[in-house]
């Protein structure tokens, strides 16, 4: 399933099998650029296959959430300046289902989550200039979270992504990981 899929800041554990990614997460791991807080992090770790034009991707997440800010899902990048990530994220202590949508500056949407920690699913189409965000807690219905502009592009890099930028140590795995054509399904339709 991984055959092609490519490191950006690899972590120091980490391990596939035919179905799943493992990895944990190290220290300080983020991604983020200027927007509120003036810093710029690009040291989160992403496993990334490369994707001509449109594509739907999505992933089934595990993850042992402990610390404010660790957070688990799905990267759509770009360039170091242009990249969003779809995450389930800690935030004053409870998990929430956040996004942040990057073009030279980052910013950041939260909405409440209902899922659980040990396995929820992600869903992210990009197709003609949009992204549409969408999220699972049983992989067959998916309520939208999120639709937005996102820049097109030639070339897309999609896949897992997770970071800690207060602490080392998230554990978090990824299985039924799909990237396909755009779905084209209906902005309504929760299938």
């Amino acid at each position: 399933m991984f055959d092609r899929y490519v490191w950006l800041n690899e972590p120091k554990a980490w391990s596939t099998t035919a179905n799943t990614l493992s990895f944990t997460t190290d220290a300080g791991s983020d991604f983020w650029r200027v927007t509120h807080y003036g810093f710029i992090r690009d040291t989160g770790h992403f496993f990334g296959v490369q994707r001509t034009g449109g594509f739907t991707a999505q992933a089934k997440v595990s993850a042992d959430f402990q610390a404010l800010y660790d957070q688990a899902g799905l990267m759509v990048r770009i360039d170091a300046e242009r990249w969003a990530k779809i995450t389930v994220e800690v935030n004053d202590g409870v998990p929430f289902l956040s996004t942040v949508i990057t073009d030279g500056v980052s910013d950041w949407a939260t909405g409440s989550f209902n899922g659980r920690a040990e396995g929820f699913w992600l869903r992210v189409t990009v197709s003609k200039g949009v992204m549409k965000v969408q999220a699972s807690s049983d992989g067959e219905q998916w309520s939208l979270i999120r639709l937005a502009p996102f820049p097109v592009a030639d070339q897309y890099w999609v896949g897992p992504m997770a970071c800690t930028p207060e602490r080392a140590g998230l554990t978090v795995s990824f299985s039924e990981m799909l990237v396909t054509e755009p779905n084209g399904k209906d902005l309504h339709d929760l299938t």
